[in-house]
């Protein structure tokens, strides 16, 4: 199955992780009165944070649709720049989040052209 995740807002991202952490706590069997934290119930299932999991998603997808030749219908989308929409403060595209999210686990875009080191070092949510 794939899945193509768009940036995400804060408030969006909350209502993810309290979703997860309720079915976490009912397959685990714990209730919110036993007053354990949410560290321990998702370490004892060892599952990362639905947010690690969203960018693993979406760098996953990125690394593929940039090895494509520059001429590629799917890069020339990727590559196109959009027009400013007024004042304010620009909205957060999903190549944005992509390169915030590759300068945070230290990636650049050298690396994607190397398949097996991208796969390697863009995966990384499931904790061992």
């Amino acid at each position: 199955m794939v899945v193509r995740v768009g940036p995400l807002k804060k408030q969006q991202e909350e209502k993810l992780h309290s979703a997860e952490m309720k079915m976490l706590r009912w397959a685990g069997g714990v209730t919110r009165l036993d007053h354990i934290r949410n560290m321990h119930v998702r370490g004892s299932f060892r599952v990362a944070p639905v947010y690690e999991k969203v960018m693993e998603v979406r760098l996953r997808w990125y690394g593929p649709v940039n090895r494509r030749s520059p001429n590629h219908m799917t890069r020339n989308v990727l590559d196109m720049e959009t027009q400013p929409r007024g004042r304010g403060r620009p909205r957060l595209t999903w190549l944005g989040l992509v390169h915030k999210n590759m300068k945070q686990l230290d990636l650049t875009n050298q690396t994607t052209q190397d398949r097996s080191n991208w796969r390697l070092r863009s995966r990384r949510a499931d904790p061992k």
